[in-house]
């Protein structure tokens, strides 16, 4: 069974931020690794140019692939072209959050549960959870490992 994952680098962050871009970039792929081995990979290859990636949240899933998130997550969310900033090294998967869709899936979620609405101050598993979300068609929880 495939294991699709959430990871952040702080380093990463702050470049995206540095840049333009954003400081809400976050790596989402799906792996046959075990999760205690996904971060020291993305380490050890130092993915995207860096070498501090932090899993956030992953969770056990079947039948998809790296393509199909990357496609399904882009309608919602634009993902970083590798081609665009060198300074990633042709990393595929990363993606760049907006904090206000975010916010709208929670508020919109909770709403339909009936709970009140509160401000929200959104957490690295809340924006996994999203990507989760959007990724593969549920809110992330029902076979949460992490």
């Amino acid at each position: 069974m495939a294991i699709l994952y959430v990871a952040t680098s702080k380093s990463l962050a702050e470049w995206g931020e540095e840049v333009g871009l954003t400081k809400h970039l976050y790596k989402i792929g799906i792996t046959d690794e075990p999760a205690e081995a996904i971060a020291p990979g993305l380490n050890e290859t130092q993915h995207g140019g860096r070498a501090d990636w932090t899993l956030v949240k992953h969770v056990k899933t079947d039948s998809l692939t790296d393509d199909i998130i990357r496609e399904r997550l882009s309608k919602k969310e634009k993902a970083v072209d590798p081609t665009l900033y060198p300074r990633i090294r042709g990393a595929l998967g990363i993606f760049k959050v907006k904090i206000t869709n975010v916010e709208n899936h929670i508020m919109v979620k909770k709403a339909l549960a009936g709970e009140e609405p509160k401000n929200l101050k959104l957490k690295p598993t809340d924006i996994a959870t999203y990507l989760f979300a959007n990724a593969i068609g549920s809110t992330g929880d029902e076979t949460s490992d992490s």
